[in-house]
């Protein structure tokens, strides 16, 4: 008779759900930056012709030998900072044994129980405040290749295998079982890339395989200490399908537990065409792998001079530059969040902003008109046609009250056609604004000679009508005309 621990049981329900609490640990693999592999000189690039960024040692010819890139540690150094890890002074590379066609060798270059970095923690932004998740260890280790399966839904069936990526520099980033939801995963992964990405080691591309997730999960009752029977969820390449597949597994094991099943410790992968988890394989224990230390490596030495010198030069992270947003620059919570969520286009706001000197303002045109043109031309920061420097230039006019803000959405479009400055663009086409108090009467005569109807509405009491005759009266300047000058003279006027 089948066991309940292999029958399929259905979901839990909500009222199931509500009586369990989830306990997640995530392991995140970073590729990281270097213009070289992590053991050879091999290049570390991705999309090339299969099997061209290769040297002996990645295809694990006999005889070859592995050389340390320090570039690699200096990064994996900086990944420690970034997560308030503690950093070694001595750590050792081990021996990883399994055999797949992907890994030539036989084994893979890791760390094990001394890894570069550990003991650390993050910062989580959460509706209504932040949680702090740790971090158990970020350690070194070398990529394998890259297994392509073609024909399986037809007679042909083929496996090639690319081993450009092996030897590629990594970051496997364990955190600690603190987190409790699908939600919080998500926001997790969210904060540990922008980390990893103001620190300047890795892209963090997961169309590139730069970024890759596993994750562990099981459940227990709520109030229960003792941990449940864990799963793991391999290859997830989207943050997306993180969270999509945490839900279910969640809800699998706890409608299996409910159902009167176990759930049992294996390695399942998450189908994202039905939006479930599926078994891959029974759950392997670190002594399968059979780790020994790595007899051609030395162990890892990180002087404190040269620890104190990769501090110094670490740049400011993101919850950092939320925090003097906020605290410098008078930003709401919401804003800075939006600000940071790429250094790119936190960098761009703070240029604009010191050339407009009113961030507040600069905000709204950075996460609005400049966003929504981007988003309509399919670019992003980094390709805006219209700079920083530019359009902090554009904020200062409309500040100085040169020009209105009608005006420099008009001014603005003609900057993300042509790349051409505000004051350039103004000059060209006499688009500057009308404060001369003789031409504004001569303009505002004619619209209450044209409107009489709302003149007498307005002395009849209706002052609301003044909304609607100013707006005439930008419409008849082209919207050039001084928006506070054609208000104070208009009331002088009907008033009058």
């Amino acid at each position: 008779m089948e066991s309940m621990s292999t029958v399929m049981a259905p979901l839990a329900t909500a009222e199931q759900l509500a009586k369990y609490e989830a306990v997640i640990g995530l392991e995140v693999h970073v590729q990281l930056g270097t213009n070289s592999k992590i053991f050879s000189t091999a290049p570390n690039a991705f999309g090339e012709a299969p099997n061209t960024l290769v040297t002996p040692l990645c295809v694990g010819m006999p005889g070859t030998l592995p050389v340390l890139n320090k570039g690699v540690v200096e990064f994996a150094v900086r990944v420690g900072l970034a997560l308030n890890c503690e950093i070694r002074p001595v750590s050792i590379f081990a021996r990883k044994n399994y055999f797949y066609p992907d890994l030539p060798k036989g084994y893979q270059i890791s760390q094990y129980d001394q890894p570069t970095a550990e003991h650390g923690w993050i910062e989580v932004p959460l509706d209504g405040g932040q949680k702090r998740i740790g971090i158990t260890r970020a350690h070194l280790e070398e990529d394998a290749g890259k297994s392509i399966h073609e024909g399986f839904k037809d007679s042909s069936k083929y496996s090639y295998v690319d081993l450009n990526r092996c030897g590629a520099p990594l970051v496997e980033i364990v955190s600690e079982p603190d987190i409790r939801t699908a939600d919080e995963a998500y926001a997790y992964l969210t904060e540990l890339k922008l980390a990893l990405q103001f620190a300047g080691v890795s892209s963090c591309d997961m169309e590139k395989g730069q970024l890759r997730c596993d994750a562990n999960v099981s459940v227990r009752p709520v109030g229960q200490e003792k941990f449940g029977t864990k799963a793991e969820i391999k290859n997830l390449n989207s943050f997306r399908f993180v969270k999509l597949a945490l839900e279910y597994e969640i809800a699998r094991q706890v409608g299996l537990i409910e159902a009167g099943g176990q759930v049992v410790q294996e390695t399942r992968l998450y189908n994202s065409t039905t939006g479930e988890t599926v078994s891959m394989r029974s759950k392997e224990h670190a002594h399968d792998y059979r780790y020994f230390p790595e007899p051609d490596l030395l162990p890892l030495k990180i002087s404190k001079a040269w620890l104190d010198e990769i501090t110094a030069s670490m740049p400011e992270l993101p919850a950092a530059k939320r925090k003097r947003f906020v605290e410098d620059y008078g930003l709401r919570e919401y804003d800075a969040q939006v600000l940071t969520l790429t250094k790119e286009l936190s960098d761009y706001f703070e240029v604009a902003a010191q050339v407009s000197s009113n961030p507040k303002t600069t905000v709204n045109w950075v996460t609005g008109e400049l966003q929504g043109a981007l988003n309509t031309a399919g670019k992003d920061i980094t390709e805006s046609p219209v700079s920083a420097s530019q359009l902090g230039e554009l904020v200062s006019l409309i500040e100085k009250g040169e020009i209105s803000g009608k005006l420099a959405k008009e001014i603005f479009a003609k900057m993300m056609e042509t790349g051409h400055s505000a004051p350039a663009i103004m000059e060209r086409e006499g688009l500057k604004q009308i404060s001369d108090t003789g031409e504004l009467e001569r303009i505002l005569d004619d619209v209450l000679a044209k409107n009489p109807a709302q003149v007498e509405q307005y002395r009849g009491g209706k002052t609301a009508v003044i909304g609607f005759l100013v707006g005439q009266a930008m419409k008849a300047s082209r919207g050039q005309a001084n928006p506070q000058m054609v208000n104070e003279l208009l009331r002088k006027k009907l008033e009058a």
